[in-house]
């Protein structure tokens, strides 16, 4: 390669401006210390002349070119290290040239200058992202495809304030961060940089950015953090996506859905959650190329024939750690690349309503993990995390917690919870860990935390931006949820904003979880000395929206599946839990089944395995199976076990005070004063009781629509014929009564059939 390098006085001037000032200046461009590329690059009118310059490092020879591709004349090689300068002609503007490079594969690319661009960002957009009110940082932050003065290419822009200079690199310019380096947008603390297409970079195209610290050190290379589509792990690359938004060019067919739920009431609707982690409920679905498609396939009939309103996913946003579950992310605006692209994910959630069934995510706002092509120190310092380990290291699990006191971090959370209800349609976002987050002192000892400014625990930052989290959901997605995961008694989780609460939509019900499994797993014979554990969730079942979970943190790490929670011989746990589930179906609360569950599973969840699908050849299993698909069939087309889950006018004990036989006995209406009305009986011992009389509010006809103990479902058939008379002999407070055949370990459902 024929170079011509400068050299002499500071006061001498090359043929293209360049001085041994301006030669340090190169050295830096090489060396990916310039924080000020445009200062040197592209266009510049010095004197009477239009000047080009280009750092290309790798070119065998640069020439330049009119936005036709005809040839103006070579470019000069002005340092060895691969700086090239030309003069455009008096007839061109700084915008009427193209580079023609040749590398040293012999290789060749015609392409527009990215120097030769103006500023891409709008300061409307550095404004609102500097406010932590940008909601649409997805298609700002990034890497954007899209069209820039009639060039397409990518416009690549990330948050790093107190970098020295920033560098896109990638598969499209050998991973050379002399290549590309960013313009910093000085207030904001954004760098940009828009890549023509003619260099390369294209859909697919693997990227990261690099770093230098305020000092001039350089930092691990980092991902994007708007990156809207990753590599599969272990590699952890961004990669660029078409259009700039998450799933295009998908064609969305849901929209009589999105109508309808925009105008449901989420509180009377029935809701039944199945809750999966995808990449073990079936393990032909761990294919990168289709993963998605396996899952529409299969997942999505299986959940609509069990009569599932909806599917919670645990967490898909990319996460390096397949061990995690996905609940140590770092790509919050990427679906893992696990499972195939991001087109594949919109088409399962548009097949998911196609079928009529609703997706929840988890969500992970508390905290992120430690890789150093993360989020941790960013740019050299605790941009997205606090300074402070005792606010700002999770010490439960070793990760990083957000600092929401810091409006673009707030601003960046806020925007992922959109993007995926916008861009991917996603029903309802179930928000992790909100425990960890509401208190300061959340699993630390004396002197580990740093009081609010009142000298309380309660972390203020937090309760702000929760409240701010749902006020946006409500207002920009209608008919979205948000569910917390919070194991407290913080007051008013599922309270309006407005008085005072967090907003949320609902929240996970540990409380009843906890007491409820806990009874389970007494033997019947000293269940009698814990009756309160079923019922003091009744004493505060109002206070709060609650879901009831059964979820995957119940049947990992030592607790055992639900099958072997429950105590005695086969037959008897397989009845135990037929009938806590007819328990929790008829209890107030919307409910939620982690996968497995439905199939009396023996084993642990594993995430590396799949679901025990062998158990379905054996019919106790396939009963427990059946028996959940008809529970959600009652509950569905039962107003009276759904319309009123948070009505207090919806329930009402019969008996809750036999603890000597353990039963419960309960009525669900459809409203305060509905004639529409189930009776639940649940016997939590194995001795059948004949001739046990309760109250009901109608004498006539009672149909047994539910017999947990029936023969198809496993049961020993033990039950009432189908049908009984209540007679009009009162008891129990209620103008007539019934005379029932408790069947051992098994709940009763019965409907009253007007005349």
């Amino acid at each position: 390669m024929a170079t011509t390098t400068f050299s002499g006085p500071a006061s001498t001037r090359g043929p293209h401006g360049q001085s041994e000032h301006t030669a340090a200046q190169f050295d830096a461009l090489l060396g990916a210390r310039h924080a000020d590329p445009f200062s040197l690059l592209g266009p510049h009118r010095e004197g009477d002349r239009m000047v080009v310059r280009a750092c290309l490092p790798g070119a065998q020879s640069v020439a330049l070119a009119d936005n036709a591709g005809n040839a103006i004349g070579p470019m000069q090689c002005i340092h060895a290290g691969g700086i090239f300068a030309g003069t455009l002609p008096d007839k061109l503007g700084r915008r009427d040239y193209r580079l023609d490079i040749t590398w040293g594969d012999g290789t060749r690319q015609l392409s527009a200058d990215p120097y030769s661009f103006d500023l891409l960002l709008g300061e409307l957009d550095l404004h609102l992202i500097g406010e932590g009110r940008h909601f649409e940082l997805g298609r700002c932050l990034g890497a954007q495809w899209m069209t820039v003065d009639g060039i397409e290419g990518v416009r690549f822009a990330v948050w790093a304030p107190n970098a020295s200079r920033v560098s896109v690199i990638g598969d499209f310019n050998g991973w050379h961060p002399a290549r590309h380096p960013m313009r910093l947008r000085y207030g904001a603390g954004v760098w940009e940089l828009f890549v023509p297409a003619g260099l390369g970079v294209q859909p697919g195209s693997r990227y990261k950015f690099d770093l230098s610290d305020a000092n001039g050190h350089p930092l691990p290379d980092k991902a994007d953090p708007l990156a809207l589509a990753t590599e599969l792990p272990p590699g952890t690359a961004s990669v660029v996506t078409q259009a700039g938004v998450s799933a295009p060019p998908f064609g969305w067919t849901d929209q009589a859905w999105m109508s309808r739920r925009s105008s449901q009431d989420p509180y009377s609707a029935p809701m039944s959650i199945y809750e999966v982690h995808a990449g073990s409920w079936l393990r032909e679905v761990n294919d990168p190329s289709r993963g998605w498609e396996i899952l529409a396939e299969r997942l999505i009939p299986y959940v609509r024939d069990l009569g599932f309103t909806h599917i919670e996913l645990l967490p898909i946003t990319e996460h390096p750690f397949g061990g995690s579950w996905g609940y140590q992310p770092l790509s919050l605006f990427a679906p893992t690349a696990r499972f195939g692209p991001p087109q594949a994910f919109a088409a399962f959630v548009d097949r998911c309503h196609e079928a009529g069934i609703g997706v929840i995510l988890d969500w992970v706002p508390a905290h992120f993990p430690t890789d150093p092509h993360g989020l941790a120190q960013f740019d050299g310092t605790a941009l997205y995390e606090h300074q402070d380990p005792r606010e700002g290291f999770h010490q439960d699990w070793n990760t990083l917690i957000y600092n929401l006191g810091r409006n673009e971090v707030r601003g960046f959370l806020l925007a992922s919870a959109l993007h995926w209800l916008r861009e991917f349609h996603i029903d309802g976002l179930r928000v992790d860990a909100v425990a960890s987050m509401l208190y300061r002192d959340y699993s630390r000892k004396a002197g580990q935390w740093v009081p609010n400014r009142f000298g309380g625990r309660e972390n203020l930052e937090a309760v702000s931006f929760l409240r701010e989290l749902n006020t946006v959901v409500r207002e920009r997605c209608h008919g979205a949820m948000t569910i917390a995961e919070e194991s407290t008694a913080w007051p008013g989780v599922t309270a309006p904003v407005d008085s005072g609460g967090l907003g949320f939509t609902f929240k996970w019900n540990m409380g009843w979880m906890h007491d409820t499994l806990r009874y389970l797993s007494h033997d019947p014979v000293h269940r009698a000395w814990h009756h309160q554990d079923m019922t003091f969730g009744m004493v505060y079942a109002w206070s709060e929206a609650f879901v009831l979970p059964l979820s995957h943190d119940e049947v990992v790490h030592g607790k055992g599946s639900l099958i072997n929670k429950a105590p005695g011989d086969h037959w008897q746990k397989l009845a135990n839990l037929r009938a806590y589930f007819g328990f929790m179906w008829t209890h107030p609360g919307k409910k939620l089944l982690f996968m497995g569950g439905e199939l009396a599973q023996w084993l642990e969840w594993n995430h590396e395995s799949q679901l025990d699908w062998a158990l379905l050849d054996h019919p106790s299993h396939r009963g427990m199976q059946m028996l959940i698909r008809d529970l959600n069939r009652v509950y569905r087309e039962l107003p009276a076990l759904h319309a009123c889950d948070h009505d207090p006018g919806g329930f009402s004990w019969v008996i809750g005070d036999d603890s000597h036989n353990s039963v419960f006995a309960y009525l669900r209406r459809a409203a305060p004063d509905s004639g529409d009305v189930v009776l639940a009986v649940v016997n939590m011992t194995p001795v059948p009781r004949p001739g046990y009389r309760l109250g009901v509010p109608h004498a006539g006809r009672w149909q047994e629509i539910v017999n947990t103990d029936a023969a198809c479902y496993g049961g020993s058939n033990v039950g009432n014929g189908g049908e009984l008379f209540a007679q009009a002999e009162p008891s129990h407070g209620l103008p007539a009564s019934l005379s029932l055949t408790l069947p051992p370990l098994a709940t009763l459902l019965l409907r009253h059939l007007p005349d």
